[in-house]
């Protein structure tokens, strides 16, 4: 059965220990969540799964804040969104039996990344095994995916740029994910336990798996990959005004993907959503119809392969795929520049955003202080070639053919009232530049 909470209960705050909390009979509620900060459900979407996601499965009219709360107020659960395509159960609510059911989530595991110990993809671990040097990303911090899914949204968040699904970072808990044999064989050893003897059961912290830490993104609705509708555009122009805002959310995406400076953007993985509403009202003598404009909407998914800690200088380049797009020949328009240029040329802004990255980052256990300080000066070096490319009306190709500059912090034995930096270019580049 479903764990039902109401609307008061879902704004508490949450106890200090989510390890004791439990359903029924020591099992898992439906989506068996445990939530260490939750994401506003209020208008969940749909966005496309990629292979390592899980989707987390709701009922429809979610409360406005789980905080702590376990998901699925009418039943939910969790499906392998192995591809860009997904299997939703039914709702298991038996309760509620016209209860419908979305997906409103999409939850990546740490354990479960590319390179995680629990990864469920044979191809990586034979990959680890047989071709360890050329095993991961070595300008990434390896098994941070879910912090740079949740630092991707908080950077949009900071500029208002509104193209990234709300991403935070969460625990969740259910039969369905990748665990280790012997966190399976310990579970059911609890639940045998507090079924026969229930004064022993009952004093163990946790009945059931242990639950994970990973970026919990909403899932936005009606988008389909860019690639489909960029191949649309081509063979059918958009309208004017249409291909206008195309282009505005189009350089919030290249703001966003540059100042984290993602290694993994190609056009399937950030996606569009069209729009052309046409509305007919019928009259005895004639009919009439009204043409809405149509809207054009971007989402930036999969940001877990970002902030590296220096710029691509091996074997591949790991370059933005929509600069080669006709969309980043055009410069920069005037509403990007006033929406960005006055945030990244504040000082205090550049430091109240690493702040706040610093403190998402050192959340996770094997946070290293000294990564961090190379990640924040790839990301000073980013906004410094943005803020110069949008002064001087370059575009988006323009800016990412500027030479890599890094910002780090000066050291100094005497103290000032003000940090120093130093500049520096990367000289060294990649063997495949185009790769």
């Amino acid at each position: 059965g479903a764990l039902r909470i109401s609307w008061e209960e879902a704004q508490t705050p949450w106890w200090p220990s989510p390890a004791r909390v439990r359903g029924p009979a020591g099992r898992g509620v439906c989506a068996g969540a445990w939530m260490s900060q939750g994401p506003p459900w209020a208008g969940a979407g749909m966005s496309q799964g990629a292979p390592g996601q899980w989707g987390v499965c709701g009922g429809g009219d979610e409360p406005g804040s789980l905080r702590g709360r376990r998901a699925g107020a009418c039943g939910g659960s969790e499906v392998w969104l192995g591809g860009r395509q997904s299997h939703v159960p039914p709702c298991r609510d038996p309760a509620a039996p016209l209860c419908p059911q979305k997906i409103i989530g999409v939850f990546k595991p740490k354990n479960e990344e590319p390179y995680g110990q629990l990864n469920p993809k044979w191809t990586k671990w034979l990959q680890k095994l047989c071709c360890p040097c050329c095993f991961g990303r070595d300008c990434l911090v390896l098994n941070q995916g879910y912090l740079s899914e949740a630092g991707a949204s908080l950077v949009d968040q900071k500029l208002e740029l509104n193209i990234v699904p709300r991403t935070k970072v969460v625990y969740l808990a259910s039969e369905t994910f990748n665990y280790s044999a012997i966190d399976r064989v310990k579970s059911r050893g609890k639940k045998l336990a507090l079924e026969k003897v229930p004064k022993v059961g009952q004093r163990f912290n946790r009945i059931g798996l242990p639950p994970k830490v990973g970026s919990f993104q909403l899932f936005v609705e009606g988008y389909k990959d860019a690639d489909y509708w960029l191949r649309c555009f081509e063979a059918e122009p958009l309208p004017e005004n249409t291909n206008r805002q195309l282009l505005l959310q189009f350089e919030r995406l290249v703001v966003l993907d540059y100042i984290i400076r993602n290694t993994d953007r190609g056009n399937d993985n950030w996606l569009i959503k069209y729009d052309c509403p046409l509305d007919s009202t019928s009259v005895r003598d004639s009919e009439w119809v009204v043409v809405k404009e149509p809207i054009i909407k971007l989402a930036a998914i999969d940001n877990g392969l970002a902030f590296p800690l220096k710029h691509p200088d091996s074997w591949r380049a790991y370059p933005f795929y929509w600069a080669w797009l006709p969309q980043a020949k055009v410069p920069f328009s005037q509403e990007i520049k006033d929406l960005i240029l006055p945030k990244v040329s504040d000082p205090n802004f550049v430091k109240d955003l690493e702040e706040d990255l610093y403190e998402l980052f050192k959340k996770d256990p094997g946070f290293d202080r000294g990564q961090f300080h190379k990640q924040i000066s790839v990301l000073r070096g980013q906004i410094l070639n943005l803020t110069q490319a949008l002064k001087d009306g370059k575009s988006p190709l323009h800016l990412v053919q500027m030479p890599p500059v890094i910002v780090e912090t000066a050291r100094s034995h005497q103290r000032s009232a003000s940090e120093s930096y130093t500049q520096s270019f990367q000289s060294r580049k990649p063997f495949f530049s185009w790769w």
